[in-house]
């Protein structure tokens, strides 16, 4: 039903071929658009965007919990407003 295309990319401008195996996934997938760059293009913007997808390191900030009064440390910045708890006391109270 696919047949390989010669595709040229927009970064690059060499040709790649869009295999029928590729056009199959895209079809599966419901993607609408044929790739716009090769494969050494593609890997190259996706390094360099600085790992979008790579998980952030979390920061964590230093608090003393509303109910037992011990140290502990939350992935949000504590505001004076609401109490914050560590996590047993947290877990305890849900």
């Amino acid at each position: 039903m696919f047949n390989d295309k010669n595709l040229v990319c927009k970064d690059c401008g060499n040709e790649f071929v869009f295999t029928s195996g590729e056009q199959e996934f895209y079809a599966e997938k419901g993607f609408q658009n044929e790739p716009a760059r090769c494969k050494d293009c593609r890997s190259a913007r996706k390094n360099a965007s600085g790992d979008r997808g790579a998980k952030r390191e979390r920061v964590m900030y230093d608090t003393t919990c509303a109910e037992c009064g011990c140290e502990t440390q939350v992935p949000f910045k504590p505001t004076s407003d609401r109490p914050v708890y560590c996590k047993n006391c947290f877990d305890a109270r849900r």
